[in-house]
């Protein structure tokens, strides 16, 4: 998978290294702010790493539960993408009645280091009535182990840059099934769940959704959102997160690294098969 442009800036830096100092030209994830208009109205802007944009927007209209499916969505575009700050917006034209629930006043700006800001408690998600991930899903433990670094194998920008988050896809089967990096990590799975309700394979009831960084809350929401029943993450999830995990029925896997992993929720679908 290549960095695709604008993903990476160059910058002159000075390093010092056990006494010894050197020039040289460094790569940095590219960060930018993404606007979002819904119906020629603005929902939010997200500063994020370019790229897979309108992956990005219909990720986020479904995971925010604007839309409940990919046929509400007439059209994403992304006017003047290549030519200059253009490229930092993204129309989405919805049908009639999408919106009818959506209060607009409720615009929001996202950072690139958490999720949507404004959630006032656990109860915005229950109201939404999200449905419980598929309790017949089952991941052989050993599989699970590998997933972080066939993640890790697929983060080109990281590689480069050292400054992105990742979220990647799986089958049951340990299968790749799509890897989207991004400067924000809910960002990262807004862009793997854009792409599966754009490639009509939602909800994502058998496969596994793994992370690079921690399992916060909002990343636990969007994969319930997304119908995932295995969440694994190679960090810490946070309190919140675990409660609602709990709640609804997710699997949600930390600190996957080597053969360990650590299931705050749902173990039934990882030792299942197990001795």
């Amino acid at each position: 998978m290549r960095a695709g442009p604008g993903t990476v800036a160059l910058t002159q830096v000075t390093e010092w290294d056990a006494g010894k100092r050197r020039s040289f030209q460094d790569c940095l994830a590219a960060e930018e702010p993404l606007e979002i208009r819904v119906n020629e109205m603005p929902l939010t802007v997200t500063m994020r790493t370019p790229g897979h944009d309108t992956e990005l927007a219909a990720g986020l209209l479904w995971t925010e539960g604007i839309v409940e499916s990919a046929d509400q969505i007439v059209s994403l575009r992304q006017p003047d993408a290549n030519h200059g700050s253009g490229g930092n917006r993204v129309d989405v034209d919805l049908r009639d009645g999408a919106l009818a629930s959506h209060d607009f006043r409720r615009t929001f700006f996202s950072a690139s280091g958490c999720g949507i800001c404004g959630k006032q408690s656990i109860e915005a998600i229950r109201r939404r009535g999200l449905l419980p991930p598929n309790p017949g899903f089952r991941i052989d433990p050993e599989l699970l182990c590998q997933l972080p670094e066939r993640l890790g194998e697929g983060q080109q920008i990281f590689r480069k840059t050292g400054g992105l988050h990742a979220a990647a896809l799986f089958s049951a089967k340990g299968e790749l099934l799509v890897l989207r990096e991004d400067i924000g990590r809910h960002n990262a799975v807004d862009k793997v769940v854009g792409w599966a309700l754009m490639n009509g394979r939602l909800p994502l009831t058998e496969h596994v959704l793994a992370v690079s960084g921690r399992g916060g809350f909002e990343i636990v929401q969007k994969a319930i959102a997304a119908g995932v029943p295995v969440l694994a993450s190679v960090s810490a999830p946070s309190s919140l997160a675990v409660k609602l995990a709990r709640e609804l029925g997710l699997t949600l896997v930390g600190f996957v690294r080597g053969r360990r992993f650590v299931v705050y929720s749902g173990d039934a679908r990882c030792f299942a098969t197990s001795n």
